[in-house]
């Protein structure tokens, strides 16, 4: 740390916090939002208070709050406050929830705010061009975000993949970015299969093939159960994950959906699994391979700017949306079986992968952001070109 008496990183910060993604059955934008929390919390360079715009889950936010973690803010509507802030800068944030220096929103949208400088993490980008990835109700969502990437001091991204489109598509500097990987716990190296209980309670085969996901057009599913359906030699496919906005696949001898499953469910499952499979369209990150990595599975992923640079050249990478190619794949990965030698890279690789890092870069993103001159701040309203 400077001495320089006029370096104020080391200054203590008020950050506002949106924890809207914890509630509920938690998404991987869900889980970074839990983690980051429980991480920033363990800090004293950083105050923080949670918050949710939701008109329910207050008192789940509570509940699912780290211990000694504020929680402000009351029920409001969440669908009109996007329609006031797709259109205009009200109300702001001091209003609904606290006053801070730093304003963080996990998921894409940054609320307006009076004095709170903004940081927004913008996780990919894929429904720019292909807006009928999203959930039809937030097909909002591009609008939304170019109005807070405008209006935001500092932009996070999970990947450098995310970082150089948002700095293309949406202009933004590379000054205003910064890279905030996410992370894995060290519970999943050290996770075993699942136990006879779990197995017989979830109806999982003996060797399975695995999706970790919602059942969402981004994430490739229907090119999965293609590709799984015209090969028969494949072993069983185990799909995982919360209810999403597309066709729930169906249970057959040969599927077997078992849902959403906690934490806990959730490792053993994964360190079971024969081959670890994500067949997505598009990605910011991709959690599941950097976990099922950190639990010795090989993993078979489509060929993408972010999950190359997550994977690390230790996963077998296919075109994406080319059911036959990923046939192809799952058969090799699954034939040649789990070597030592490469579950051990795997691990060594997801280890470099932590959530303490995750949230020392985003304390430096708050750093940026607090620290930048209030006349170098772009106000998303005067930004007329991105609306």
């Amino acid at each position: 740390m400077s001495g320089d008496p006029s370096d104020n990183s080391h200054r203590h910060s008020r950050v506002l916090i949106d924890a809207t993604p914890v509630l509920g059955q938690r998404s991987g934008i869900g889980r970074y939002t839990a983690a980051l929390l429980r991480e920033l919390a363990t800090r004293a360079d950083v105050d923080i208070t949670v918050t949710a715009f939701t008109a329910r889950g207050q008192r789940a936010l509570r509940a699912a709050a780290p211990p000694g973690v504020a929680v402000r803010g009351g029920p409001v509507p969440a669908r009109a406050l996007r329609v006031l802030w797709r259109r205009v800068s009200w109300p702001p944030t001091e209003l609904l929830a606290a006053e801070a220096d730093v304003l963080h929103a996990t998921n894409f949208v940054l609320p307006p705010a009076k004095r709170a400088r903004g940081v927004v993490t913008v996780h990919d980008l894929a429904f720019l061009d292909r807006p009928e990835l999203l959930d039809p109700r937030q097909r909002d969502l591009p609008d939304l975000l170019r109005r807070s990437v405008a209006r935001a001091a500092v932009v996070c991204t999970p990947s450098g993949a995310v970082a150089r489109q948002v700095a293309r598509r949406l202009d933004i500097p590379a000054e205003r970015i910064v890279v905030t990987p996410l992370g894995v716990d060290p519970a999943w190296s050290s996770t075993g299969p699942p136990s006879p209980a779990l197995r017989a309670t979830l109806g999982l085969p003996r060797r399975y093939l695995l999706f970790v996901g919602a059942a969402q057009p981004r994430k490739g599913l229907d090119v999965l159960l293609d590709a799984h359906a015209a090969h028969p030699g494949l072993a069983p496919l185990v799909l995982a994950g919360p209810a999403g906005w597309g066709p729930t696949p169906a249970a057959s001898s040969r599927v077997h959906p078992v849902g959403y499953l906690d934490e806990a469910d959730l490792r053993s499952v994964v360190a079971g699994a024969a081959v670890l499979v994500l067949p997505s369209r598009e990605e910011g990150f991709g959690l599941p391979v950097l976990e099922a990595m950190a639990a010795g599975v090989p993993v078979v992923c489509s060929d993408l700017p972010a999950l190359r640079e997550v994977a690390g050249g230790l996963a077998t990478l296919v075109p994406p949306e080319d059911p036959a190619a990923l046939a192809t794949a799952l058969a090799d990965v699954d034939g040649a079986g789990r070597d030592p030698v490469g579950a051990a890279a795997r691990q060594a690789h997801a280890a470099r992968y932590t959530w303490q890092a995750c949230a020392q870069a985003t304390v430096h993103a708050y750093r940026k952001a607090r620290d930048r001159p209030a006349d170098s701040r772009d106000n998303g309203d005067e930004r007329t070109r991105y609306l």
